[in-house]
């Protein structure tokens, strides 16, 4: 089923950081920072993947990015559903399956052997495709599925993620640039609004998760 009408942008986003902080995906800790897979410290880590295991909650925020992507994007708009691997492969598909388009999924390398190829399953010169993502940081790493994307002829003018930090200014320029936009549901804006209102964390776990969120390269380099 195609959903079409839902609760507003700020609803959604309010309904999407309460879920993820009800299955615990969100982590905070301003004591011992985690490390991200740029080597930097973080007070903050989320894991999107565990989505995948609560499947009401996987739907309705399945049906949220489902409705927001044609909302912004035009509900004809797309062609192809396209998952990044690896974390984007099952949210492409359930994406593709509200949309009842084909779904493909991008290969973070060619495989080395065979076919040697990026894209699996069937995508085709002109298509319109929309890359499907659990989350995004900066958008670096969507510009490389983006580009695999293109190379087959077909368009990518579009993303769509669960979760996207929006503490990095560069991150939508950076897409923007690359003639993509970006669609999402929540941010850890909030997702600390929303700890915040539960009382999900104490208070000085929460100050020093805004102190990062405010200036995040400083409060890094100061713990380098």
């Amino acid at each position: 089923m195609i959903p079409s009408s839902y609760p507003s942008p700020q609803d959604m986003a309010r309904l999407s950081a309460r879920m993820l902080l009800e299955i615990k995906a969100v982590h905070f800790n301003a004591d011992e920072p985690f490390t991200l897979a740029s080597g930097l410290p973080s007070p903050t880590y989320i894991d999107c993947r565990k989505l995948i295991s609560y499947p009401r909650i996987r739907s309705t925020l399945m049906d949220f990015l489902t409705v927001t992507a044609m909302r912004n994007a035009g509900f004809e708009a797309f062609d192809n559903i396209a998952g990044g691997e690896t974390a984007g492969i099952p949210f492409a598909a359930l994406v593709a399956e509200r949309m009842a388009l084909p779904m493909t999924y991008v290969r973070k390398k060619p495989k080395g052997y065979g076919r040697n190829a990026r894209i699996e399953g069937a995508m085709s010169e002109g298509e319109r495709v929309l890359l499907v993502e659990d989350m995004t940081t900066d958008g670096g790493s969507k510009l490389s599925f983006v580009n695999a994307i293109r190379e087959t002829g077909a368009t990518c003018a579009h993303t769509a993620v669960i979760f996207y930090y929006d503490i990095f200014p560069e991150t939508e320029k950076t897409l923007g640039d690359h003639g993509v936009a970006l669609h999402y549901l929540c941010t850890w804006w909030d997702v600390l609004a929303e700890a915040r209102a539960q009382g999900a964390f104490d208070t000085a776990t929460l100050d020093g998760v805004e102190s990062f969120l405010n200036d995040p390269r400083a409060w890094q380099a100061a713990r380098r």
